[in-house]
């Protein structure tokens, strides 16, 4: 029997991290409610959401989902063939984020991208990217007569060029962007589990699965830029996962891959150079730092390209740093907000995201002073699942390293003070990694935590209008 399997946090522990998550989530939503404390969010504090009951088309279909899921995901995740696996994956969490999307009917696909804030009406607007490139920082500020709208404001041009190319592909309507949208977020949870089975850890990336595909996050993934930004995240890391494992021109190809990928990424959100310390941990689990300077030039192409053409990160963040202080952020009170958004993330993320970080830590305190605790599986391994990886990690570290390095750049996005509210949907891209300690907590564990998720996703997404 494997340490990473032996090493599995109890039962106890999973239902006092929901439990702690719970309680988090409530006491956001009942201070300001109790108190009439005006925390500037609407109306339904942590999350932008407004108090909406309705059932809707694509209720059926979440529930019945969810009920597959329940039953029948965690033993498909186990016993399918790694590339069937792959595609049914990507095809329950389309599946998952179009149902709990269509409670709203198909303009629930469409309507937010449409919004006045979002991307796609500047797009349509954009007849020349240079030009845009050229101006883009000096309309950041509200004193601008012609400042942009927030999203473009708030963000470096990388998500705007995403939707001007649908725009250019004849996919400019609010339905085929939201379509795009929902079809890349969902390929998430295969770069998830190709950069886990890349890195040795293939039976806990099979315990993961189910929770990357029926995530609460899927509500906001289906709806919002941010969802594209995590699937290319998830890519960028794939590939430098890849690059670890591989030799010679591959290496060469899948570093560069990453640093493309990772250097779009931080002209997509100024808060996603954060990823940085996700990367290390992935190359830390790779055991191979070769890949670090190609893939490091190879973004600070796709940075220095956009500088070239006019945007300099580094000139605008300063500028929207003052924006951003300019407007609402400033009279949201950091005493609310440096809890609050931890409990909006646990409700994107989901109640069992409370039980992750309880395993994670569990199970780095356990590899530290190399005991197992109290209680663990009597689940049998194979001689074949004691292998370590091909690195020399055992897969238990692995997935310690990853969900580890997720927790990590929640808390330091949380103590940079540059996103009060809103982190729901802001902080889509760390949700997959920050789940993955569930896959430490045994099947039957995992079963039940499964539900707690897909239930709460369902009720979270009937109860209110989540506005992104």
């Amino acid at each position: 029997m494997d340490e990473a399997t032996r090493v599995r946090p109890g039962r106890k522990l999973a239902v006092w991290g929901v439990i702690a998550t719970l309680v988090l989530i409530a006491a956001a939503i009942a201070i300001p409610a109790l108190t009439g404390w005006n925390v500037r969010v609407n109306s339904f504090p942590p999350l932008h959401a407004e108090w909406l009951p309705r059932l809707g088309p694509g209720t059926p279909l979440a529930i019945l989902l969810g009920l597959a899921g329940v039953i029948w995901g965690p033993r498909l995740a186990s016993s399918l063939r790694w590339g069937p696996l792959l595609l049914v994956a990507f095809g329950a969490s389309a599946l998952w984020l179009f149902a709990l999307a269509t409670v709203d009917g198909l303009d629930g696909i469409g309507t937010i991208l449409d919004h006045r804030y979002e991307y796609l009406n500047t797009a349509r607007e954009v007849d020349d990217f240079g030009a845009t490139l050229r101006e883009y920082v000096e309309r950041i500020p509200y004193a601008h007569p012609d400042n942009w709208p927030v999203h473009i404001a708030g963000h470096p041009p990388g998500a705007l060029l995403f939707f001007v190319v649908l725009v250019r592909l004849g996919l400019g309507s609010a339905l085929a962007a939201g379509m795009v949208v929902l079809l890349v977020g969902a390929t998430t949870v295969m770069a998830v589990l190709i950069t886990l089975r890349a890195l040795g850890a293939e039976k806990l990336a099979r315990g993961a699965a189910p929770f990357l595909v029926f995530t609460p996050a899927a509500i906001w993934v289906a709806v919002s830029g941010d969802g594209m930004f995590m699937a290319v995240a998830a890519w960028g890391m794939c590939a430098l996962a890849l690059a670890t494992v591989k030799r010679g021109i591959p290496r060469v190809v899948w570093s560069v891959v990453a640093g493309v990928l990772l250097g779009y990424c931080v002209m997509l959100s100024y808060g996603l150079p954060l990823l940085g310390l996700l990367a290390v941990a992935i190359l830390i689990a790779g055991k191979s730092w070769v890949p670090l300077p190609i893939a490091a030039v190879s973004a600070l192409g796709v940075v220095g390209l956009f500088a070239i053409n006019g945007f300099a990160w580094w000139e605008a963040f300063p500028v929207l740093q003052q924006r951003y202080w300019d407007g609402v952020a400033s009279r949201r009170p950091p005493t609310y907000w440096m809890w609050g958004n931890l409990a909006a993330f646990g409700a994107s993320a989901g109640p069992a995201i409370g039980a992750s970080l309880a395993a994670v830590v569990a199970g780095a305190i356990a590899v530290i002073r190399k005991r197992t605790p109290a209680q663990s599986t009597s689940e049998s391994e194979s001689e074949s699942e004691s292998k370590r990886t091909a690195g020399g990690w055992n897969p238990l570290v692995v997935v310690l390293l990853l969900a580890g390095a997720g927790w990590l750049m929640v808390f330091a996005a949380d103590f940079s003070n540059m996103s009060r509210a809103e982190v729901e949907r802001i902080w889509l891209p760390f949700v997959p990694w920050a789940t993955l300690g569930l896959a430490l907590f045994r099947q039957s564990t995992r079963q039940w935590l499964l539900g707690v998720q897909i239930v709460f996703a369902i009720v979270v997404q009937s109860l209110l209008d989540t506005g992104w």
